[in-house]
């Protein structure tokens, strides 16, 4: 019988291979946390949204 992975586990699983995207990101959004504005960090969101997106889409 083979075990079904869990929709938690494959983000899980394409979110560590996103680890660089993640931290790029994050370090955006803490430049400036005080005056947090929309579109502020688009960019770096972007490439860490495309980075799971692509890990999502081979973890299947």
């Amino acid at each position: 019988m083979t075990q079904k992975t869990r929709p938690i586990q494959r983000f899980a699983q394409a979110v560590s291979k996103c680890t660089a995207e993640a931290t790029v990101y994050g370090q955006c959004v803490v430049a400036d946390y005080n005056s947090v504005h929309k579109n502020q960090c688009a960019k770096e969101f972007m490439a860490l949204k495309n980075c799971y997106l692509a890990a999502a889409k081979q973890g299947k």
